[in-house]
């Protein structure tokens, strides 16, 4: 594995709106007393002996959940808009059952369909194509990588969707990644020939092994 770079995403920890089914999307809603507790318990596995950089989603509860690692590797956190979850537009608030009541059929849409785009939100195609120029960027950036980890600590919906980017999946295969339960992580890594032709597998998916719900 010299010469393979290793990608872990990181969903954050729960929330009280994760709990009770509610539509977050950017709304900016912290860790919840259990969502502490599993950023703490995950962050020595994370806080692996080569890991070289933390990037993190600037909303409260990606980025606490990215403090609880950094602490442990003893290294800092770097901020990027472009990790946030999907913008959910007019869900945003409202639990699945309200969703539900007044768009009809719309949540099972949304999760089939990569271009689907909740009202006044984004579709995850568009998720996926503002948060893969972070990967790109990082592969130009750090010529200190190869051999060694990058984590991006984020949310369900931009992992899934950023995941899909970097796989190149068609856009009909993109519900085959499912949801993530809160704290748990993927891993990708690159095997290309170059920057250019990153070459990224996929090897581990919600890495906890629990089902989890599509709430984001």
């Amino acid at each position: 594995m010299a010469g393979v770079r290793r990608l872990i995403l990181l969903r954050h920890g729960q929330t009280e709106w994760n709990a009770t089914d509610r539509m977050q999307g950017q709304i900016d809603t912290e860790l919840s007393e259990v969502g502490r507790r599993q950023a703490k318990d995950c962050a020595p596995e994370m806080a692996c002996n080569d890991l070289i950089h933390i990037v993190s989603s600037d909303l409260r509860r990606a980025h606490d959940t990215a403090l609880a690692v950094a602490e442990c590797a003893g290294m800092p956190v770097v901020t990027d808009t472009r990790l946030r979850e999907t913008n959910l537009g007019d869900w945003e608030g409202m639990d699945h059952r309200e969703v539900d009541a007044l768009y009809p059929g719309a949540r099972k849409a949304w999760r089939l369909d990569p271009t689907f785009t909740p009202p006044s939100g984004e579709s995850k195609l568009e998720v996926g194509a503002r948060a893969l120029p972070v990967v790109t960027e990082l592969l130009a950036e750090r010529a200190d990588w190869p051999g060694r980890t990058i984590i991006l600590v984020a949310h369900g919906g931009l992992i899934a969707a950023l995941t899909a980017a970097l796989l190149e999946l068609p856009e009909s295969n993109w519900p085959a990644l499912g949801g993530l339960a809160n704290t748990s992580w993927v891993q990708l890594t690159s095997h290309g020939p170059s920057i250019e032709q990153p070459g990224w597998r996929l090897d581990v998916w919600n890495a906890l092994a629990k089902v989890a719900p599509d709430v984001l």
